[in-house]
C-alpha cells in the first residue's frame, strides 16, 4: 500500500485532550468529531488538511486517556497515515483498529518537516520524504495490520473474514 501525501508537523507528546477535548466525547458521529480535531492545538488544522494528509509528530504521540475518539477524529478528518518517534500503546492499537496507519520512525519524525510531500510504502517499509530527497527505512506493518488497515478498519476485516472474504 502506498500513501502520499503533504506533511502536517506536530512536537512531542500530543495528547488525546487536544487531538479531540473531552467535551466531544458524548458522540461517536465521525463527522461531528473530526470537525473538532485539533482545534485547542492547531486552530488552523481545518485549514491545513485540504491540502495536507499526513501527520508527523515527535515522541509520545497520542498520550493521555484511552479514547478510541482521538484516532476516529484523524481519521476522519481526512489524515491518511501518522508517523511519529513514538506512540502511547493504546493509541496505536485503537488507530490499527480503525485502520489509521500508524508508522514509528525516531529519524524520520525528526528529520521530516511541515508541508514536505512524503510517499510512504507500507509493503516495503519506506518512507520517502520527496521535499528532502531523503528515504527512510522501517519495518515493514505485518501483513495482517495491513489488511485490517486495507479492510478499514478491524471490525470491517472480521466482517470480510466471516464472510469468507479475507
Amino acid at each position: 500500500m502506498i500513501i502520499k501525501g503533504r506533511v502536517i508537523k506536530y512536537g512531542d507528546n500530543v495528547d488525546t485532550d487536544v487531538i479531540i477535548p473531552a467535551r466531544y466525547l458524548n458522540t461517536i458521529d465521525e463527522t461531528e468529531l473530526a470537525s473538532h480535531c485539533f482545534e485547542v492545538l492547531d486552530e488552523d488544522f481545518k485549514d491545513k488538511i485540504k491540502d495536507r494528509k499526513i501527520i508527523v509528530g515527535g515522541e509520545n504521540f497520542g498520550c493521555g486517556s484511552s479514547r478510541e475518539h482521538a484516532p476516529i477524529a484523524i481519521k476522519a478528518s481526512g489524515i491518511k497515515a501518522i508517523i511519529a518517534g513514538s506512540f502511547a500503546r493504546i493509541f496505536y492499537r485503537n488507530a490499527i483498529n480503525i485502520g489509521l496507519p500508524v508508522i514509528v520512525s525516531n529519524e524520520a519524525s525528526k528529520v521530516i518537516k511541515d508541508k514536505d510531500d512524503l510517499e510512504i510504502d507500507l509493503d516495503n517499509g519506506e518512507i520517502s520524504d520527496l521535499t528532502g530527497k531523503k528515504t527512510f527505512k522501517v519495518p515493514p506493518l505485518p501483513d495482517f495490520i495491513q489488511k485490517v488497515i486495507s479492510s478499514g478498519g478491524y471490525i470491517e476485516f472480521t466482517k470480510a473474514r466471516l464472510a469468507g472474504k479475507r
